[in-house]
């Protein structure tokens, strides 16, 4: 018997490559490789799996891209299911903070029948900003559940070079 088959965490697994959005988030396929884990571990005592209880909450964490060109920064954000008096953006010296808190009611009334279910959750997302930027120049614009943000960059003006001769002895 090989001992990497004692392992409990390789019982019942094959070997399958990494794809590339693990690559990209090595912290977040850490978190889940951990939660899998304890979710194995305690899968004996009927305790529920971790996965499931962060599911069940009203846990609600957008999609933020931020790309970068020589004039500004771009942060794009999915916000589905928000309107913008339910965005809060706030801009420091080194980050962005968006936060957001997602309302939703849904009533339906029938002759012997009445439903009712609500959804909640709130979100805030640190993002740094990797460079100076112009904090005046800086717009938002708020479609279809798609927040954009434009960070403009400050640019300093590159002083011209000046040949210094050496003078020999």
């Amino acid at each position: 018997m090989a001992m990497r088959t004692l392992a409990p965490w390789r019982w019942g697994r094959r070997s399958v490559p990494v794809g590339r959005e693990m690559e990209a988030y090595p912290l977040d396929m850490f978190q889940r490789e951990m939660n899998r884990l304890f979710d194995d571990f305690f899968k004996g005592f009927g305790l529920r799996p971790f996965g499931e209880e962060i599911e069940g909450t009203a846990a609600f964490y957008p999609q933020v891209d931020m790309t970068e060109d020589e004039k500004a920064v771009y942060v794009t954000a999915e916000l589905p299911g928000l309107d913008e008096k339910d965005i809060d953006i706030n801009l420091s010296k080194d980050s962005i903070t968006i936060k957001g808190e997602k309302k939703e009611e849904r009533e339906e009334k029938g002759k012997e029948s009445y439903y009712m279910e609500r959804s909640f959750g709130s979100f805030t997302r640190v993002l740094p900003i990797p460079v100076e930027i112009n904090p005046d120049k800086v717009e938002a614009t708020f479609k279809k559940g798609v927040l954009n943000i434009t960070l403009p960059k400050i640019h300093k003006e590159k002083k011209e070079q000046k040949k210094i001769q050496i003078k020999s002895s």
